[in-house]
């Protein structure tokens, strides 16, 4: 059984490309299992990361293909959170979306999916948006 953390940002199209790809993965979905995971960097309202629309559309995407998930949260650096949860859970994979940056913008700015890949032990599948 694969067990997959899929971390999940803002964007709909990230998070649904994240799940699109763990569905592919080999064997059926009986043997997937998928940890998504949301950090809120600023949340005044107080919401619930199932009241974020990303994740509501991946869980939905996952549930109308049979593959069991589960839905975290967290609070602050979004790279710490994915990689604390999957070395936590013990995950197989991390999936994270990919976004296009210019290098400079990857400096001044930071890269989540960057801090993931240097800062994880375990392997990482970066999806891009077509």
């Amino acid at each position: 059984m694969y067990h997959v953390v899929v971390g999940v940002d803002d964007e709909e199209e990230h998070a649904l490309r994240c799940v699109e790809e763990v569905v592919e993965l080999p064997g059926g979905p009986e043997e997937k299992r998928v940890t998504l995971i949301h950090t809120f960097v600023d949340n005044p309202s107080g919401a619930s990361a199932t009241q974020v629309q990303s994740v509501r559309e991946a869980a939905d995407y996952l549930e109308e293909r049979g593959v069991e998930y589960q839905i975290e949260e967290s609070s602050g650096d979004p790279a710490d959170a994915i990689v604390t949860t999957a070395d936590r859970e013990e995950a197989n994979l991390i999936v994270v979306g990919g976004r296009k940056r210019s290098p400079a913008g990857k400096a001044l700015f930071g890269s989540v999916t960057q801090s993931v890949i240097l800062g994880a032990e375990r392997p990482v599948m970066v999806t891009g948006v077509e």
